[in-house]
């Protein structure tokens, strides 16, 4: 991570990015505490053009996104980027100006918008059942659907150098996404579970469908998501007949806990998460999407 942008901004008090119910993007969800802001990555604006956009999605409603990119210029590599369970809190909208830093347009949807305001619920099992229950998998590929066109429209992004990143919940989703849109260059997906959801499709059922080649970053000390789980996922990819499959990879960090990269919470490991960033941008960049 380069080291220019990654000191705290002094427009963002440390008081409205703890207490989790500011702006959209600007704070944390409650059922994200405790807070660890002495590992907190705040990335600075300047020179960017940075905030919450309105994105009209295909049943006629409008979704709030976090939108960044540099502020000269056009023509940029598009990341599409998936929030944790959490919600577009403080830390996905810091990914988006990380993003936008490298020179891509950068946009996370949220994909809760019809529940509610994820930042104001204080407890996992309500996320779960409240919001991550009632956004399903087809309703979140054609929000991220109206999220791509949007960027189009807006002029400044490359529609041809569309990649997707995600955390967590979002880890999963970028696995669908890549295999429902064909535009998708590359995708990183970061701790993205691979086990079932029910009777959802999830990424081992999907990888003959995967049109872009995926970087799966893990924790192999991630107790949600078994070492075993992520070996029958590289079989699935080995086995799958599918170009895009086998290219991808899948990186494991030993000894390494789920949410290594959200350097807000106790889970942040430094080393892992300076790593896997390094290892997204050479990805995308090696994939077409730059």
């Amino acid at each position: 991570m380069d080291g220019d942008h990654i000191s705290f901004d002094d427009k963002v008090s440390r008081r409205s990015a703890l207490i989790g119910t500011g702006a959209f993007g600007a704070a944390f969800a409650l059922a994200a505490r405790p807070i660890q802001a002495q590992t907190m990555i705040v990335t600075p604006s300047d020179g960017l053009t940075a905030g919450v956009v309105s994105v009209k999605t295909k049943d006629g409603k409008e979704m709030k996104a976090y939108r960044a990119m540099p502020a000269s210029g056009s023509g940029f590599g598009t990341i599409l980027v998936t929030q944790e369970i959490f919600g577009v809190h403080a830390h996905i909208a810091d990914i988006c100006r990380r993003f936008a830093k490298a020179g891509y347009y950068a946009v996370a949807p949220d994909l809760y918008f019809r529940q509610g305001d994820a930042t104001k619920v204080d407890d996992v099992q309500t996320l779960i059942k409240d919001f991550v229950a009632k956004t399903p998998d087809d309703q979140v590929m054609g929000d991220f659907d109206s999220t791509a066109a949007f960027a189009k429209a807006e002029g400044k992004a490359d529609l041809s150098k569309l990649g997707i990143t995600g955390f967590c919940w979002g880890g999963r989703i970028v696995w669908l996404y890549d295999a429902h849109n064909p535009a998708i260059k590359a995708a990183v997906a970061w701790y993205g579970p691979l086990g079932s959801r029910g009777p959802a499709k999830n990424p081992p059922d999907i990888v003959k469908e995967l049109h872009g080649p995926v970087l799966g970053l893990y924790g192999g000390a991630d107790p949600g998501i078994p070492q075993d789980a992520v070996e029958k996922m590289r079989e699935a990819l080995k086995a799958s007949g599918n170009p895009a499959a086998a290219k991808s990879e899948i990186h494991v960090y030993p000894d390494t806990p789920h949410a290594f990269n959200a350097d807000y919470r106790p889970s942040y490991r430094k080393e892992a998460a300076e790593d896997g960033w390094k290892r997204c941008l050479a990805w995308f960049k090696a994939n077409g999407v730059t």
